[in-house]
């Protein structure tokens, strides 16, 4: 590459991304996940517009699974263990026996119904059957559902891509054949629990490791946790492991480690995750042409959303929750909220990669069905949480404050927005009753600051900012929470 083309690479690459960061925000209002945008502005890019010619689907292959990768790492980075813990179990359950049903439903129908021969009907149901950790982390963590489904639908997305990834493989490679119905679950089986060992030690290890170092620099312990992500990834998949079920789990140990500069990594993190699904999306358009799409693919895309959408998903939600029975109400939502993403279209590379025969069709079918039913699913979801009551009221919503290489600080700061619902409305400071060290140490009204005294009353609009040690975080929202719902009273009242 010469001087001349890298500036050129400079030029466009970078008013890509800035069009790509402006679009967040439209996307974002209309409740969209902002892969969509993306993905158009790569198909924009390429044949059918600017003219930017891309074909390699072993360079997409290796490229796409990088940033897959990162997106996986920014999850378990910024996901709170103390949401997941509670539904650990119904996410591990969706990720895995609801991935299986999923792609039995899928490939019986696809091959039933749309007439595609077993080899492709099966790849369809596995690339079709996990969701995406970023569309399910950009949409849901917006819309306030209750910690049980949001938990679990995290859970499921950061894990489920690691089961389908194997038998993708192994049916690209032509070598599912070779096995029996139940070896197959077993290597599934072993390679999820090799990546999840090998995260749980790399996490476990790194994160005692820089609790013990003093690094210079903030940004050196934001690179040392990707750089231990990653570790954890290629040393699971050179030792035949699941490298995303491991990435996934090393980053959820260390963002909820006591580490320093937690906030820095975060935002770290989220930057560098970013920066991967532009790039990702937008190559995968550009791995489109529609020129050559045809009419039949297009209905075919539409009947194999049906039956995912409205049969294999529903299902596979049915079957999991034996291990952790809902309500009806929340498993309707978790049918509705199985968001597909680039996920779907990042493992239809490894069949384009191998030459399988009629892989690029399907393709096309899996591209068109994901940019269909995301358009239709992703908005709809607050809409149908309201419908089935299970919006719930905004929890305080924390910031932390980063904690001193020294350990020396170890607090949080809250920020507790007062709704126009919120019983808060006319309690003074002085009677909220936070624990013993955590203290409001600012109100925000109007733009103004006010200093928190004992005296002082609060209002509907008004931004409280409570500073609280780690320990008492749990018992200090566990308070605001009870005081935002009964009143001043809150605690008195219920326990007479």
């Amino acid at each position: 590459m010469s001087v001349h083309e890298l500036d050129l690479f400079l030029l466009v690459g970078s008013a890509v991304t800035l069009c790509a960061i402006l679009a967040v925000r439209l996307t974002s209002v209309a409740g969209l996940p902002s892969l969509l945008v993306y993905l158009l502005m790569g198909v924009a890019l390429g044949d059918a517009g600017f003219g930017i010619h891309f074909n390699d689907a072993e360079l997409a292959h290796s490229l796409g699974f990088a940033a897959l990768a990162l997106i996986l790492a920014e999850g378990g980075v910024t996901t709170s263990w103390r949401v997941l813990r509670p539904s650990m179990r119904l996410g591990m359950s969706l990720a895995t026996i609801g991935v299986a049903v999923s792609v039995g439903v899928m490939a019986v129908g696809a091959h039933y119904v749309l007439g595609l021969p077993w080899e492709l009907a099966v790849l369809l149901g596995a690339v079709t059957s996990p969701t995406d950790a970023a569309a399910v982390f950009s949409v849901l963590r917006v819309v306030p559902l209750p910690r049980k489904l949001t938990g679990a639908l995290e859970a499921e997305s950061g894990l489920n891509d690691a089961p389908t990834v194997v038998l993708v493989t192994l049916i690209a490679a032509g070598t599912v054949h070779d096995h029996s119905w139940w070896v197959v679950v077993l290597i599934v089986a072993g390679e999820l629990v090799l990546g999840l060992v090998a995260g749980l030690l790399v996490g476990l290890a790194g994160a005692w490791i820089l609790r013990r170092v003093s690094l210079p620099s903030s940004g050196l312990y934001s690179l040392s946790v990707l750089a231990l992500c990653f570790l954890a990834d290629a040393g699971a998949s050179i030792l035949h492991g699941s490298g995303f079920a491991a990435i996934y789990v090393a980053a959820l140990v260390l963002g909820n480690a006591e580490l320093p500069h937690r906030q820095v990594t975060r935002g770290f993190a989220e930057a560098v995750a970013w920066l991967a699904q532009i790039g990702l999306f937008v190559m995968l358009g550009l791995l489109l042409s529609p020129s050559t799409l045809e009419w039949s693919i297009v209905g075919k895309a539409l009947v194999a959303g049906l039956l995912l959408t409205f049969i294999a998903r529903p299902l596979a939600v049915l079957v999991a929750m034996v291990v952790q029975p809902l309500s009806a109400r929340e498993g309707a939502f978790l049918s509705w909220a199985g968001l597909r993403g680039a996920v779907p279209v990042v493992l239809m590379t490894i069949p384009l990669a191998d030459g399988v025969p009629g892989a690029l069709q399907l393709f096309d079918l899996v591209f068109v069905l994901v940019v269909v039913y995301t358009l239709v699913t992703a908005p709809t979801l607050p809409l149908v949480a309201r419908f089935l009551g299970l919006i719930q009221p905004r929890d305080p919503r924390a910031f932390e404050l980063e904690v001193a290489v020294l350990e020396r600080i170890a607090a949080d700061l809250l920020q507790i927005t007062i709704t126009p619902r919120s019983r808060l409305h006319g309690v003074e400071v002085g009677e909220l009753r936070l624990p013993r060290g955590s203290s409001v140490s600012m109100v925000i009204r109007d733009g103004d600051s006010i200093p928190a005294e004992l005296r002082t009353v609060l209002k509907h609009g008004d931004d409280l900012l409570v500073v609280t040690p780690r320990a008492l975080r749990e018992r200090t929202e566990r308070r605001l929470r009870q005081v935002s719902r009964h009143g001043r009273l809150a605690g008195w009242v219920r326990s007479l």
